[in-house]
């Protein structure tokens, strides 16, 4: 029997039975694979920074995660189907259940965010685990340049932060179908290989890991004084700003003592404009463009 009525509940934790170590199913929630968010809009309508995704491990039909976790399907509070890896090993002492994740190519990011949603059960409303129940898990990372498979050695690992949740759910949150769903971020410092892969460790909680999104930052495209200023990936250091030189749009031309330049922050954030383009001769500004000139009525 599931201890928090895994039929009726997403919230629901693996029973309290050892689970042998083996190649869990994909994860096949209807999200988008890929996509940007959180763009900015500034005072002229223009998009000024995004967040690129480079794994959304609720819509990942093909990944395989190495686990020690339960892969539970079920339903979230308004009865949306939803799939999780959830353990509630809380009666045994010395708990140490991974979940690995399959290799996560970084793409052109070195400073990496991983987005975190998870629920997990107050202790105090579990009787019977006084000294072995924790209401805490750890995530880490072990950089890589391929795919190390689910026999990575633990201490290939770097620990990125021990994750506790804001809110935890009782007993009496199951029967009022409170889902509490916690969402925390972490980030993973400066990285030089291709890629890394990214694990949970439980050490004794009643835990469901809800979803994972890794991304990072980069200002987007945008136009500026007459100039066109490509996407650019933040840079990994927080107070580093990267310049970046803009091109002229058409029938415009640089100005020569002032070509135009922005510096994409870490936040991924365009900041300091410098220098501008002007339209050629004939020509007009319009809208982030130069167009002809309206001939007058008579000529």
């Amino acid at each position: 029997m599931c201890c928090l009525e895994c039929r009726r509940s997403a919230l629901c934790c693996s029973t309290q039975r050892s689970l042998r170590r083996s190649w869990a199913g994909p994860l096949t929630l209807p999200m988008e694979e890929r996509w940007s968010s959180a763009r900015r809009m500034n005072s002229h309508g223009d998009i000024s920074y995004g967040l690129e995704t480079i794994q959304d491990f609720t819509s990942i039909t093909s990944q395989r995660w190495f686990t020690w976790w339960e892969e539970i399907s079920g339903v979230d509070e308004k009865y949306k189907p939803i799939r999780t890896y959830q353990v509630c090993n809380v009666m045994e002492p010395n708990q140490n259940n991974w979940l690995q994740t399959g290799w996560i190519w970084r793409q052109g990011g070195q400073r990496i965010f991983v987005e975190l949603q998870f629920t997990l059960r107050d202790c105090n409303s579990i009787p019977g685990v006084a000294g072995t129940c924790k209401e805490t898990f750890n995530l880490l990372y072990a950089e890589s340049d391929w795919d190390l498979g689910g026999v990575a050695r633990e201490d290939r690992y770097a620990k990125i932060d021990t994750i506790a949740a804001d809110e935890s759910f009782t007993q009496g949150d199951l029967g009022e179908r409170k889902m509490k769903l916690n969402t925390e971020v972490r980030e993973i410092g400066h990285l030089n290989r291709k890629g890394f892969h990214l694990a949970f460790q439980d050490v004794g909680a009643c835990v469901a890991l809800v979803s994972v999104r890794v991304y990072y930052k980069r200002c987007l495209s945008t136009v500026q004084n007459l100039a066109v200023f490509p996407d650019t990936v933040a840079e990994a250091a927080f107070a580093t700003l990267v310049e970046v030189r803009g091109a002229c749009v058409n029938n415009s031309e640089v100005d020569a003592d002032s070509p135009p330049r922005m510096h994409c922050s870490a936040e991924g954030e365009w900041l300091v404009p410098i220098g501008k383009c002007s339209c050629s001769a004939g020509f007009e500004e319009g809208h982030s463009s130069c167009e002809g000139k309206s001939r007058g009525l008579g000529v």
